[in-house]
């Protein structure tokens, strides 16, 4: 029984996963964490050349803001998502030999880029402030946060589990961050979408979050109530459907790996 351990355990299990995932990634790295922060400079670097300079159709106000607030948001949920999806593969010979909740494997994927995206974002909000100033909207931030890593953890626990059965899973996942990173709004805005899309997009947790975060930070709005629920419906309903799957499919995962 994977459960016969105490809760205590399976919580020291669930830090030491997260501290070994967060130390094995910076081994050997003169920059160590600040390599989390290099991405994404890199790529607004690169977004903002093209589409203020080479194509200047989305210029717009604080521009690199604009495209921050979307990379970063982005970047933990496609990070996230894919290496959530190879955790319980990668974690073979523990699964064999030791006792525990299974869905910690995948979840603590996700709570380990929590801490890079945690300070990805202090470092970001401190840009915001410098350029375009602090407002009292941003107590909705955490809450926001909140409602993306629910809908991750979800999404993680769903692909990991059909990857231990189909290893084409890991591949699926892969292809598909690379579609949403064009289908999300990361360096273009929701109001440059057709009135007859949005909806749509209202509906992908990502572009909600991505949204919610400009309207709080660069226009200092209170987040949409009908965007705050959907999005909270489609992460939740997303981390039961994952945790229903993974339940159903954790038995037999020592058989399969």
């Amino acid at each position: 029984m994977t459960a016969a351990a105490p809760t205590h355990d399976h919580l020291y299990i669930l830090r030491n996963l997260v501290a070994k995932d967060f130390k094995v990634r910076y081994r050997n790295m003169s920059l160590g964490i600040l390599w989390s922060l290099v991405n994404p400079l890199v790529m607004m670097g690169v977004l903002s050349f093209v589409f203020t300079v080479l194509f200047p159709s989305l210029d717009r106000k604080h521009y690199p803001l604009f495209v921050l607030l979307g990379l970063v948001p982005y970047n933990f949920f496609s990070l996230s998502w894919m290496t959530g999806t190879g955790s319980v593969a990668a974690n073979a010979n523990l699964i064999k030999r030791v006792p525990f909740w299974r869905e910690l494997l995948p979840v603590s994927v996700v709570l380990g880029n929590v801490v890079h995206y945690v300070i990805q974002i202090a470092l970001l909000l401190v840009a915001v402030v410098w350029f375009v100033g602090f407002n009292v909207q941003w107590v909705w931030i955490p809450a926001i946060f909140a409602l993306q890593i629910v809908f991750v953890c979800g999404l993680a626990l769903l692909t990991s589990s059909l990857d231990v059965y189909h290893r084409d899973v890991r591949y699926v996942v892969e292809s598909a961050t690379i579609v949403l990173f064009w289908l999300c709004p990361v360096f273009y805005g929701v109001d440059q979408i057709q009135a007859d899309l949005v909806w749509i997009y209202t509906l992908n947790p990502i572009s909600a979050v991505i949204y919610l975060l400009r309207q709080i930070c660069l226009r200092g709005l209170p987040p949409p109530a009908t965007t705050m629920l959907k999005l909270a419906g489609v992460s939740f309903g997303t981390l039961f459907v994952g945790a229903w799957v993974y339940g159903r499919l954790k038995k037999d995962f020592a058989d399969y790996l």
